[in-house]
């Protein structure tokens, strides 16, 4: 693959404002390789998790003689074993995704998000899958822990077409069906979906215990709709258009986009998801290096 394909979506200056951050799951995961996570899985190694009843067949050498002494009862140690994180990366490519000029088209931008936080999360030996999604999923990529993943998804975004519309929920629940055991769920959307369908289909990502976090990726056009003179709105996922001024319908445009959000925070909330707005004005280093601080703080509290 062509050099100049990579670094379209990975940046020299995000990666040195990231090198020495990682990506941790808030929540316990399950794998199949020695890694720097918390499992739900109890095993005889790494960190004391508590006590069970001894029962004919366990090693003794793990029983707890203090605790013995103390109950006159035989009881086994277990201990929490550390695994390997699996994030599964889902990108939106819907044509409300175009909006937007150069580094701030919400595409583009989402795609460097999804790129820069894969090669983070295999550099830190965890595996990363991805997929893309309209109104049905488009291409996936099983999870590796192989750096040649990394190229993978950037030739899988440089054949993207951005031309359909949205629908979430079936892509999401195609995801649910074949991710296995538990691990992250990173959405990259503007979310202008359903929310019902984009609920359902959170409900049974949680359900199998995944930790799931949206990303909505937002033109700051979108956020203030502070636009001037006269301007004609084109339809991208519809043949619609009209021609206002957006300072007469800006305030009727803000309660509705306001009212929207409020319902997608509202469904994250209820269902333990985490949702964070991303301004494709704001540089990206500053987003990333924020949110996986702002993650690193919240999980040693946990």
């Amino acid at each position: 693959m062509a050099k100049s394909v990579l670094s379209k979506y990975i940046q020299p200056e995000v990666l040195g404002r990231l090198a020495h951050m990682d990506f941790m799951p808030r929540e316990l995961v399950e794998g199949t390789l020695a890694g720097a996570h918390k499992s739900p899985f109890h095993g005889f190694a790494v960190e004391f998790a508590g006590h069970r009843d001894y029962v004919a067949g366990d090693d003794i050498r793990h029983l707890d003689w203090k605790a013995y002494f103390r109950h006159d009862k035989f009881y086994i140690k277990q201990y929490e074993m550390e695994t390997n994180l699996v994030c599964h990366l889902m990108l939106d490519i819907s044509a409300s995704m175009r909006y937007g000029q150069e580094a701030q088209q919400k595409l583009l931008y989402a795609s460097r998000m999804a790129v820069t936080l894969g090669y983070l999360i295999v550099e830190q030996s965890d595996k990363v899958g991805f997929a893309t999604f309209d109104t049905a999923e488009r291409h996936a990529l099983s999870p590796s822990t192989n750096l040649a993943q990394i190229l993978k998804m950037t030739d899988v975004l440089d054949e993207v077409e951005p031309v359909e519309k949205t629908s979430i929920g079936a892509p999401l629940l195609d995801l649910a069906n074949r991710a296995g055991r538990r691990g992250v769920v990173v959405i990259f959307s503007d979310f202008f979906v359903d929310l019902e369908d984009l609920e359902q289909a959170l409900q049974r990502l949680r359900y199998d215990k995944h930790e799931v976090v949206l990303m909505q990726v937002l033109h700051s056009d979108e956020i203030t709709f502070n636009l001037p003179g006269t301007v004609r709105f084109v339809g991208l996922e519809n043949d619609e258009q009209f021609l206002t001024r957006p300072e007469d319908i800006r305030e009727a445009y803000l309660e509705v986009f306001d009212d929207f959000n409020d319902r997608l925070a509202g469904i994250c909330e209820a269902n333990g998801c985490e949702l964070l707005l991303v301004d494709t004005s704001r540089p990206m280093a500053e987003v990333l290096a924020d949110y996986l601080q702002q993650r690193a703080v919240t999980r040693s509290l946990w």
